[in-house]
């Protein structure tokens, strides 16, 4: 199961109808802020990654903890809210707030549920990761390039598959694939750089925010 599966499958859908429950935002909107937050949580585990104590940290969470059971177990999401505000905190650090308002300008998703919706996510990335640790049979040693193919075959079938507004989506924030590394710093490459506020921001109109209006607005 790819990154993209994960997201626009059971699981994903999943994530948003409890969130749209909870907070009263509509699924549209959920989907296509956990299009934008998963690759950056995994973007920031892979940096992470690159040192060596981080990953055998990360690897130990992932064996203890990340079976992968909570993509067949949709209780689980609500249940392990908490648990993923402590993911959060580990992954962003003092980026965390920087990262929640970029969240919430580009989405329209007020601040103060834009942290609970991400911490509903966290534990089914971590699911995720540990789902396709267990497959690819890695170590520490491996994770960095687990990570980076994850991000890589999701930009590739993103790519190939543009013909709706979420995968527009994933495609423009996965756009680098495996060189999303180039600026060590994934809140720059895809906050930054795709949603609309950095200087590097080449789409004219073709942002997050235009691809939004299109869920949004159209449908």
């Amino acid at each position: 199961m790819s990154l993209i599966d994960l997201l626009t499958g059971n699981t994903g859908n999943q994530v948003a109808e409890q969130a749209e429950n909870k907070f009263g935002i509509s699924k549209n909107q959920v989907i296509a802020l956990l299009a934008v937050a998963a690759p950056l949580i995994i973007s920031y585990l892979r940096n992470k990654s690159q040192d060596a104590k981080e990953a055998e940290a990360l690897n130990n969470a992932l064996d203890k903890d990340h079976n992968g059971s909570i993509l067949n177990d949709a209780s689980q999401i609500e249940a392990r809210q908490a648990e993923g505000g402590s993911i959060l905190d580990h992954i962003f650090g003092g980026q965390k707030s920087t990262v929640e308002n970029q969240l919430s300008q580009n989405t329209g998703i007020s601040i103060d549920k834009i942290g609970p919706i991400l911490a509903m996510l966290a534990p089914v990335v971590m699911g995720y990761i540990g789902q396709q640790k267990q497959q690819s049979n890695v170590g520490a040693g491996g994770l960095g390039d687990l990570l980076g193919g994850i991000l890589g075959n999701a930009s590739n079938q993103a790519q190939a598959q543009q013909s709706n507004p979420l995968n527009d989506i994933l495609g423009s924030v996965l756009g680098g694939g495996g060189q999303s590394q180039s600026s060590g710093n994934p809140l720059n490459d895809i906050l930054g750089n795709v949603l609309g506020g950095g200087g590097n921001q080449q789409q004219g109109g073709g942002g997050l925010g235009s691809i939004l209006g299109n869920i949004l607005g159209g449908k």
